[in-house]
């Protein structure tokens, strides 16, 4: 052997033991493609094929459900005044609450305590206490699980829609449907996997981040259209017959396909072609799902989708509408928002009771109401519910008090109400409780932490192993936190 070939050969050694050593440090690395994929088993996370990364995949544990509808009411609506009974507080109207006479919230001094105006009934079977502001979503309280002591983090609206959505009161964390495609994927290779539907009044304070990505891979944000907004960018181009747009996308499929040959392990080039088509599929298939025109007209007049004297209810009603036409196409996650950021002055367009709390809530009460008893009835009735987990919440609470000076409620994140119903939860049940004022949790006290680890739980996903690496830290939905509410799981 010469020099040359000698030299070469050390060459030829040393590059293949620092192979050797990078292949091993990949693997340890949680951080980098092929180590994700190696630890899959190990870690939880899913194993995602580029060129197919919608497809569905296993859940760690047996799932109880197999997709999420959340309805989540923007502004903070009020426990109080809906689903959280408090006999006390009506016998104390009108007096300082004990132990609170110099009490300053959010928004300043409080002042006393103020019973709902409206009155409660007992509801269902159950006979569970609901209030006539939302009459009809009291008689179905028995397909309900309340859950009356959530604590939250923050008084402030934008980080307490982050904090319900992402688990973080800060932007740029994944929302709770990220996780959960990312980590599942969608039994519908034509639709996105996860759908928001913002209010007919418009987007919810912290808007986009409700439904954002975060650091996850882009293609897992939810996709954003209502009844009354279709997809953006969907139609063809004017002057694009049927024909010619078809043979343009056969042609940009063929090239797309040579250029992943030339780069054969691209994983973000393979992404982003499967991308492209989906989006070509939703061509097809976004029109067809959002064409409300083959409902009947019974189901219209059920959800109130008809009602020409509250135009507002209608355009929700619709968006409830899509929303189980959604689910019923095999969308992983769909969330509805009820109520939208400054849009109607003086807080008409959200649950923001500040300062007009009955003559606000007036308004948002029967907008809400029927359109989302309808859904969960005609849900019911389809069979959807029990592959379905339907999942009421907001950003936090309101104060058993009026603010001094005013007749409204303020911020509370001491004690508030959500609400689950469908796949994977006891019905009719209730957990935990508030103080005998509705201020704070008091008994079976629970995190927004451990309401996200109980909907992963119930998808099948454990939220300590769902976990995905960034900036050095292993980052999961309930961050270091979080326990399943084994109680109220069927």
């Amino acid at each position: 052997m010469n020099r040359n070939s000698r030299r070469q050969l050390l060459i030829d050694t040393t590059r293949g033991l620092g192979g050797i050593a990078l292949a091993s440090l990949l693997a340890a690395d949680p951080g980098s493609d092929r180590g994700r994929l190696q630890a899959a088993d190990v870690s939880g996370r899913p194993a995602i094929d580029p060129e197919h990364p919608f497809a569905s995949r296993p859940a760690h544990l047996p799932a109880r459900a197999k997709n999420v509808l959340m309805i989540f009411c923007s502004g903070a609506c009020s426990q109080i005044d809906t689903f959280d009974y408090k006999p006390e507080l009506i016998r104390r109207h009108g007096q300082p609450m004990p132990g609170a006479e110099e009490l300053i919230t959010f928004q300043g001094g409080q002042g006393n305590l103020t019973k709902s105006p409206w009155e409660f009934k007992p509801r269902g079977e159950s006979g569970k206490m609901v209030s006539e502001l939302v009459p009809m979503l009291g008689e179905l309280a028995d397909e309900m699980c309340f859950i009356h002591s959530l604590t939250g983090k923050t008084n402030t609206h934008g980080p307490g829609e982050n904090f319900m959505s992402t688990g973080f009161t800060l932007d740029g964390f994944p929302s709770m449907g990220a996780w959960m495609t990312w980590a599942l994927g969608t039994e519908n290779q034509d639709l996105p996997a996860y759908v928001a539907i913002p209010d007919p009044r418009g987007t919810p304070q912290s808007s986009v981040n409700n439904w954002g990505a975060g650091f996850l891979p882009a293609a897992f944000q939810g996709t954003d259209f209502n009844a009354s907004k279709p997809l953006r960018n969907l139609q063809r181009p004017e002057g694009i017959d049927a024909n010619t747009d078809q043979q343009t996308r056969q042609f940009l499929q063929r090239m797309n396909r040579k250029h992943a040959e030339h780069y054969p392990g691209d994983t973000e080039l393979a992404a982003r072609i499967a991308s492209y088509e989906l989006a070509a599929r939703m061509q097809l298939s976004v029109p067809t799902v959002g064409d409300l025109t083959t409902e009947s007209l019974s189901t219209m007049r059920m959800y109130g989708a008809d009602d020409s004297t509250n135009t507002l209810k209608a355009a929700y009603a619709r968006n409830c509408i899509l929303a189980r036409r959604l689910i019923e196409s095999g969308v992983r996650f769909v969330q509805v928002f009820n109520g939208a950021y400054q849009t109607g002055g003086e807080g008409v367009s959200n649950w923001d009771g500040h300062k007009h709390l009955a003559a606000q809530y007036e308004k948002h009460g029967p907008v809400l109401d029927q359109p989302t008893a309808a859904l969960l009835k005609d849900m019911k009735q389809r069979g959807l519910l029990e592959d379905t987990l339907v999942v009421w919440c907001t950003e936090f609470g309101r104060m058993p008090t009026f603010q001094a000076g005013a007749s409204g409620r303020d911020h509370n994140p001491e004690g508030f109400t959500a609400w689950l119903a469908g796949a994977g939860v006891k019905t009719p049940f209730t957990y935990g409780a508030t103080d005998e004022f509705g201020y704070k949790a008091v008994e079976d006290v629970a995190t927004v932490y451990d309401f996200h680890a109980t909907i992963l739980r119930i998808l099948g996903l454990d939220h300590e192993r769902l976990t995905f690496y960034h900036n050095g830290i292993e980052r999961r939905l309930t961050d270091v936190h979080g326990k399943v509410i084994e109680e109220i799981l069927a």
